[in-house]
């Protein structure tokens, strides 16, 4: 049905590396225009194509549906090939030439900080998908951020531990921006609730094994819980593979970056009982039935399923959150007047998202807090709900 309708409109959707995608509606009036950068291809492809199709479905149903404060959304999308110099280029042509009234996306976290100088200084409002924590910290006027940063994420894993009854860890990072801003996270947080860092090694994003570090790791004593604080794509299952090789043996937690059915599928066996902090929505079925994020979860599922005939993943609730939040912030501001639209979605309270409840203040720019992170565990193959 969706692909149906799609083809309807005046512009086709062919997304082709580095092009803009613009799924425009006419209607009475100037369109609303929304722009977004996301990772459809390249290495972090698999993050950022579920981005794009979900953006695609939000405003297809959305413009069929009325569209926003009487007109339609029109959408441009641009690859970056996850590379952030794109990220950079397309950020200031979505701004400078297409005009658009909101700034969306930023798939790894380099290109959504090389996104967010744009917005600062042409005063758009940018809700971003990354999860850097430098991009609201400190805050910037222009810039909010959906996903729960680094440091969040080295909470709950540590809040997790610690009431599991474990003090004394050893910490892998990946030698990524992505990795090396958790690691920072995870040894300042490990410090103030009074845990011990026993062992921190890196290894590159490119190795082929980390059989080197983790042999250090193992010759410790008195580890009682491993944080493998990698990025997305084949590092999740490359590490826990080494793992088991070595016949390791202590809990393994790892960041929602390897929230994906490829970990699984490409660590097989080895994966199983790695705990992960994540959002609700990745476990809807899981969730009480008066959680207040079932009903969002499950609506998001069934509609990405039915516009695409294929399961969600993980990576689109982030995009989904952007863009509900931008459009929710419209609504209430009644305007496209850029500064009305910030303000906006700045005084964001109480909204229900995929990744949380949003209370966002000019303090603070993401409005999650560590309880919107939930423990999931791979247990016969999947993610659920850790008990």
């Amino acid at each position: 049905m969706f692909q149906r309708l799609i083809r309807t409109l005046p512009v086709a959707l062919a997304l082709l590396a580095g092009a803009a995608v613009p799924v425009a509606s006419h209607a009475q009036g100037e369109p609303i225009r929304m722009g977004a950068v996301v990772s459809a291809t390249g290495p972090a492809g698999f993050v950022g194509d579920p981005q794009r199709k979900t953006l695609e479905m939000l405003v297809q149903r959305l413009n069929a549906s009325g569209g926003l404060l009487g007109r339609k959304i029109e959408l441009t999308v641009y690859d970056d090939q996850s590379d952030p110099n794109n990220a950079n280029t397309f950020a200031k042509r979505l701004l400078e030439s297409d005009k658009v009234d909101v700034l969306l996306g930023g798939t790894i976290s380099p290109a959504a900080m090389a996104m967010a100088p744009h917005a600062e200084r042409l005063a758009v409002p940018y809700v971003s998908t990354g999860a850097a924590q430098a991009l609201v910290d400190p805050v910037r006027k222009w810039v909010f951020r959906v996903t729960p940063s680094d440091r969040l994420q080295a909470q709950r894993m540590l809040q997790d531990i610690k009431d599991r009854g474990f003090t004394r860890i050893a910490l892998l990072s990946e030698n990524s921006g992505f990795g090396q801003s958790g690691r920072k996270e995870i040894l300042a947080v490990a410090e103030s609730l009074g845990m011990q860092v026993l062992g921190d090694e890196t290894f590159g994003a490119k190795d082929s094994d980390v059989v080197p570090q983790l042999t250090k790791l193992r010759g410790l004593k008195d580890v009682q819980a491993l944080v493998f604080f990698v990025g997305p794509g084949p590092a999740g299952a490359m590490t826990m593979k080494n793992y088991t090789q070595l016949s390791m043996t202590q809990p393994v937690y790892m960041p929602s970056a390897v929230l994906s059915p490829e970990f699984i599928k490409a660590g097989g066996a080895a994966t199983e009982g790695v705990r992960i902090p994540a959002q609700a929505f990745v476990v809807p079925d899981a969730l009480p039935d008066n959680d207040p994020q079932k009903k969002p979860a499950l609506d998001y599922h069934g509609a990405y399923r039915d516009a695409y005939k294929a399961p969600a993943m993980p990576f689109g609730g982030p995009t989904a959150d952007a863009f509900n939040i931008s459009v929710d912030a419209i609504k209430r501001a009644g305007s496209l007047d850029k500064a009305k639209v910030r303000d906006a979605i700045e005084a964001t309270t109480g909204y229900v998202g995929l990744l949380g409840i949003y209370n966002m203040t000019p303090a603070d720019h993401n409005g999650l807090k560590v309880d919107s992170l939930r423990i999931l565990e791979v247990r016969g193959g999947r993610f659920t709900l850790a008990k």
